[in-house]
Order: C-alpha cells, then sequence, then structure tokens
C-alpha cells in the first residue's frame, strides 16, 4: 500500500509538471514536433528524469528483469509516435488533459485503449509477436 502512495505522489508531480508548462496543449506539442519549441523539449526531459529518479527510489532493493528487444518494438514505438503527433497526446498527457477537462481526451483516451486491444490481438495470433508485457512473464 506504501508504494501506491508513492507512486500517486510521483504521478501527480508529473501531471503538475505536465499541466503548468503547456505540454497538454496541442499547439504546443505541434510546436514541440517542427523543433519551434526547444524549452517544452527540456521540460518533458525534466519530467522524464523526475519518475527516473521516483522509479529508481522505488526499486532501489529489487530485482528488475532485463527486457529483451522484440520486433514488435519498432512498429510499436512508430505507431506510438503516430498516434502522438496526431491527437497531441501520449497516455499520461490524455490523462492530464482529462484532469483538466478537456473533452477532446476522452477519444484519445478511447483510441488508446482500442490500439492496445488490437494490437493485443494482432500480435498474438497474426503478427506472431513476443510482447514482452509486464507482468504477464
Amino acid at each position: 500500500m506504501r508504494n501506491y502512495f508513492y507512486y500517486g505522489i510521483f504521478g501527480l508531480a508529473l501531471g503538475t509538471t505536465l499541466s503548468m508548462s503547456g505540454f497538454t496543449d496541442y499547439a504546443q506539442i505541434h510546436s514541440l514536433f517542427i523543433l519551434q519549441n526547444i524549452p517544452l523539449l527540456l521540460v518533458f526531459a525534466t519530467a522524464v528524469g523526475i519518475n527516473m529518479v521516483g522509479f529508481m527510489i522505488l526499486t532501489r532493493n529489487k530485482a528488475t528483469p532485463k527486457k529483451k528487444f522484440t520486433k514488435g518494438t519498432i512498429t510499436g514505438s512508430v505507431l506510438f509516435g503516430v498516434g502522438w503527433a496526431l491527437t497531441g497526446a501520449c497516455p499520461s498527457i490524455a490523462l492530464v488533459q482529462l484532469g483538466e477537462g478537456k473533452l477532446a481526451a476522452v477519444s484519445t483516451i478511447i483510441g488508446i485503449l482500442a490500439g492496445v486491444w488490437i494490437y493485443r490481438r494482432a500480435t498474438s495470433s497474426v503478427l506472431q509477436f513476443d510482447t514482452g508485457i509486464c507482468g504477464e512473464e
């Protein structure tokens, strides 16, 4: 239960940082992707760094298994990037947008859930990718 408290604290810190920095605004994200908003890139890198430190603290005495590279990594990365560019949001940003009351985030979240569902169905049957999904090893 204590770890959930820490996860919540780090999640709130990330969400607050994303919201206050303007990272939940589509125009800002667009300017980032066309490399016109370098300060926002630095804010993003700082938020990732805060999360890295948080997870290092939370897992400092636990053995974490190394994940192997799978052939679905490239495809998944490209699809993630395309989705982010089209919607202006990754999963965490969509949740922050929803918390801000931006109703467009609902369609993004539905798209994320549908994409995960489709990916899991395709990888298990058609594409035969090793998904490497956490917790299912």
